[in-house]
């Protein structure tokens, strides 16, 4: 991986652990569905005009936006929104262990030994997270966190080979444009009067879905798809989900005033220890 590519894959998780944080407030006035909804359908309205239709990826494009948006980000919100974000930005790192699983059985990128090791430590790290007491009956929303993680980590699977052959703002584009619409619809049946959210929504709220949308998603998954496009994915996914920790825990304990526990602290330094076991390897030759 180059050093361009590395520091363009270092933007991700600075953007992408703070708007992770941020959103947690936002889904009190905005169910998670309709906060996602709308954060794609921004970033679809600001970029589907600049790129011609990807004529002959479509259906392809379609299902990836199925698992890596609409199913992903309903899964992952819905779970950080029943959990403080300290423990959330640290559950989400359980995608690497789950990119490499995918990577192997789906793109035949073989893991080394040593990277089974990190993913047996990092979920190791899982178990004595989730006994912080923070987090004591809220098994149902840890579960949602890391079940999201692994559905992003199938997403991104997909969204590979898409990288290489369409723009990736294009591409970025046209998952938005067919989730968001969607995820607007789904929280129209399961949560209700959406224009009433929509009314009730304080000015705040609506600059954290403007920053979702408008800011984040394009700059953040911009830079992921480019990097993606020329990188197997075990060197991406660790580099995009190492950062998130430092910079969501920072901004939930100062933005969110959020105290992590302990076992907080332990399980997520036994999750990235066992990300920088994958991190720091070469995949093995067929």
């Amino acid at each position: 991986m180059t050093l361009r590519d590395t520091l363009i894959a270092s933007l991700v998780p600075i953007f992408l652990g703070f708007g992770f944080v941020i959103a947690k407030p936002a889904m009190e006035h905005l169910p998670p569905f309709l906060l996602m909804g709308l954060r794609f359908t921004f970033v679809a309205s600001m970029l589907i005009w600049w790129f011609p239709i990807p004529r002959g990826y479509l259906k392809k494009i379609f299902i990836a936006s199925l698992i890596a948006n609409t199913l992903q980000y309903s899964i992952t919100y819905t779970g950080l929104s029943l959990i403080d974000a300290s423990a959330a930005v640290l559950l989400v790192q359980t995608e690497v262990p789950f990119g490499v699983l995918f990577a192997y059985f789906i793109l035949k990128e073989k893991p080394t030994i040593r990277s089974l090791i990190g993913i047996t430590i990092a979920f190791i790290g899982v178990y004595i997270l989730t006994g912080s007491p923070n987090l004591d009956g809220k098994f149902f929303g840890v579960s949602l966190v890391i079940i999201g993680s692994g559905v992003w980590a199938l997403g991104q699977v997909l969204v590979k080979p898409l990288s290489k052959e369409i723009n990736p703002l294009a591409l970025v584009a046209w998952l938005g444009l067919f989730s968001g619409p969607i995820l607007i619809g789904l929280s129209a049946i399961f949560d209700g009067n959406t224009i009433n959210y929509f009314k009730n929504a304080p000015f705040e709220t609506w600059m954290i879905a403007i920053y979702l949308g408008f800011i984040m998603q394009p700059i953040t998954y911009g830079c992921f798809y480019y990097v993606l496009k020329n990188n197997p994915l075990y060197k991406v996914l660790p580099i995009v989900t190492m950062g998130i920790p430092p910079t969501g825990l920072l901004a939930a304990i100062f933005l969110l005033g959020e105290e992590p526990t302990k076992e907080l602290f332990i399980g997520g330094v036994i999750i990235i220890v066992g990300v920088i076991l994958i991190v720091f390897t070469k995949p093995e030759k067929n």
